[in-house]
């Protein structure tokens, strides 16, 4: 599963264009022409090679509604939020009306990101676990698309003041174990993803930590995919190297390492629209390479 994510919105409205609040039908279509080049990106990825069952767009209904409609219509996989964007608490976009756009849009997917800290807010966990199971129940018992749990494990201030500070210190020595028992937690609620989208892991043992979780006690099909996070191209090569060599991490989801610079460019007038959709191309073309790869030498390994 090589998914390219660009269903940002509040970020991409704030930090790629600079509007805030409520928009115009212009700036609307604005942001919706950006993400066609991103999708018109993918397509030309698939069209130098990348497998199309093995590659999906997650795009936001709000911008990108044509082109899910165009994405359905090619057969691609398709992967659409639920959750309100840029909140720290999870909800649902649409509020009591989730399942009739779940049903209109039909996506290969349903997607949330939730932040979850099993150490956190307590009270807030409760609530949006809530939510996540009757997502969860819904999907699995009415629908045809299945679920896909984006999971960001934040660190709380004291989790950060116990190593100065230091995230780089969190990341590889704190936030691997409460993945782990985020999953747990979730699981235990009754909020069963199909595919879970996890932070990038530095170490070996880790990802195998995470495999394990996510396929307890007979769920041996879920699978996992790796995030960008948004990092730098060489820490994302590393990270998905790792994961590649795991059985169970099926493949990544990068999105704004692939897409924002070029996108960028071609707004600042710094390059053509034509060579943007290339490089978008190219640079999702290189992360797929780059996961083959290792995954092909790690199973070389083995044998």
């Amino acid at each position: 599963m090589y998914l390219l994510p660009f269903d940002h919105r509040g970020s991409f409205q704030a930090k790629m264009f600079g509007w805030e609040g409520r928009l115009t039908t212009e700036q609307t279509a604005e942001i919706a022409a950006a993400k066609r080049v991103i999708y018109d990106g993918f397509t030309a990825a698939l069209a130098a090679g990348v497998p199309r069952d093995e590659a999906g767009i997650l795009v936001d209904e709000q911008f990108g509604a044509a082109i899910l409609r165009d994405a359905t219509a090619h057969g691609y996989v398709t992967a659409c939020p639920a959750e309100k964007s840029g909140q720290e608490e999870f909800d649902f976009e649409y509020g009591e009306y989730f399942a009739d756009h779940i049903e209109r849009v039909s996506p290969t997917f349903c997607k949330v990101l939730v932040r979850y800290n099993p150490e956190g807010d307590q009270a807030l966990n409760r609530r949006q676990v809530a939510r996540l199971a009757r997502l969860s129940q819904y999907l699995h018992d009415k629908t045809r698309s299945r679920f896909m749990f984006e999971l960001l494990v934040p660190a709380e201030q004291r989790q950060l003041d116990e190593r100065g500070g230091d995230t780089r210190a969190y990341d590889v020595e704190v936030r691997p174990r409460l993945m782990v028992q985020a999953i747990q937690e979730l699981q235990d609620a009754h909020v069963e993803p199909d595919i879970w989208r996890v932070e990038g892991l530095d170490r070996r043992a880790d990802c195998e930590r995470i495999v394990a979780t996510a396929r307890r006690n007979c769920r041996d099909a879920v699978g996992c995919i790796v995030l960008g996070r948004g990092e730098n191209a060489r820490k994302v090569r590393d990270r998905l190297t790792v994961a590649a060599g795991v059985p169970g991490f099926i493949g990544f989801a990068v999105g704004r390492t692939v897409f924002w610079d070029p996108l960028v460019a071609w707004r600042a007038g710094k390059t053509t629209r034509e060579a943007a959709v290339v490089e978008v191309a190219r640079r999702f073309m290189e992360f797929v390479d780059t996961f083959d790869m290792a995954r092909a030498r790690s199973a070389a390994g083995m044998e």
